[in-house]
């Protein structure tokens, strides 16, 4: 038999993932999603009784589960308590929740976001939605402009491809000698993410993937006037938004931006990492 799932919270994402879900022949409720556009949920305390608990990615902001489509509030220690042991919850950036909160009530929380099958297909749209982003804050063309994309992880590597496919001439950073041996392999310009002074006043577009401070103030005098900025990086980000405001340069801070841009692709992603999951415990039907 097909396990009880409820949806908690959570944004775009979410609402879709419901559909994906039922569309699978899973009953799927779900609470704190009413401005998503789907039904309307159902009460708190049915939602809870759900075999699966899928939660909002990211889990919480400042101890409050992450409600973007709701006006409710809820402190996710006041979650747990009402949870039974038996019941499993999934969630996606849980590392902001106490480990010895979790053990104390005996309920078991799995990340679907952390596993590499997740991280690889949110990778995609994520390098998509930077690319829409950019268009939509520049006066010019991808094709022929310089860009920086800062950080040879996933996403800089796939949003380095397609950038390189539609006609930019591509400059990637990274720290690592191995990145940079790949980086040269396709292609592309190659600079140590710690030697970028002096580097940054020849870029049109520049893509930071990497959550820590790059583009500090120091860093940003030197990029030019016309040049588009995009933050992809997790909190705390990488790039001194405030000194970017001050100077009044195109920089936005785009974190979670499958969410934003794409929010049916990324629910597909979550849905597949939960299938894997439950896979790999033996639970999938």
């Amino acid at each position: 038999m097909k396990p009880a799932i409820s949806i908690l919270g959570g944004d775009m994402r979410q609402s879709y993932l419901a559909q994906l879900l039922r569309d699978d022949g899973y009953l799927t409720v779900t609470w704190g999603l009413e401005g998503g556009g789907g039904d309307g949920g159902v009460p708190l305390d049915q939602a809870l009784e759900g075999d699966l608990l899928l939660l909002p990615l990211p889990v919480c902001r400042n101890g409050m589960l992450h409600l973007p489509l709701s006006e409710a509030e809820l402190e996710v220690e006041r979650l747990w308590p009402r949870l039974r042991y038996d019941q499993l919850l999934l969630g996606g950036l849980t590392s902001e929740l106490s480990p010895r909160l979790m053990a104390d009530y005996g309920l078991t929380l799995l990340d679907y976001y952390t596993r590499e099958d997740a991280q690889a297909a949110n990778a995609v749209p994520t390098a998509e939605g930077a690319l829409q982003l950019a268009m939509e804050a520049s006066d010019r063309t991808i094709h022929g402009s310089r860009c920086l994309v800062i950080g040879c992880g996933r996403i800089g590597k796939l949003l380095a491809a397609r950038l390189a496919a539609l006609g930019a001439e591509v400059t990637v950073s990274a720290r690592k000698y191995g990145d940079l041996a790949w980086i040269q392999a396709w292609g592309w310009h190659s600079v140590r993410t710690g030697a970028l002074d002096g580097t940054l006043n020849r870029f049109h577009f520049i893509f930071n993937t990497v959550p820590a401070l790059i583009l500090d103030a120091a860093r940003l005098r030197e990029v030019r006037e016309d040049c588009v900025i995009l933050d992809l990086a997790s909190a705390p980000g990488g790039v001194d938004m405030e000194e970017a405001l001050r100077l009044s340069l195109r920089a936005a801070s785009a974190p979670g931006l499958p969410g934003r841009t794409a929010p049916r692709a990324a629910a597909a992603a979550i849905r597949d990492s939960v299938y894997h999951i439950l896979e790999e415990r033996g639970e999938l039907m």
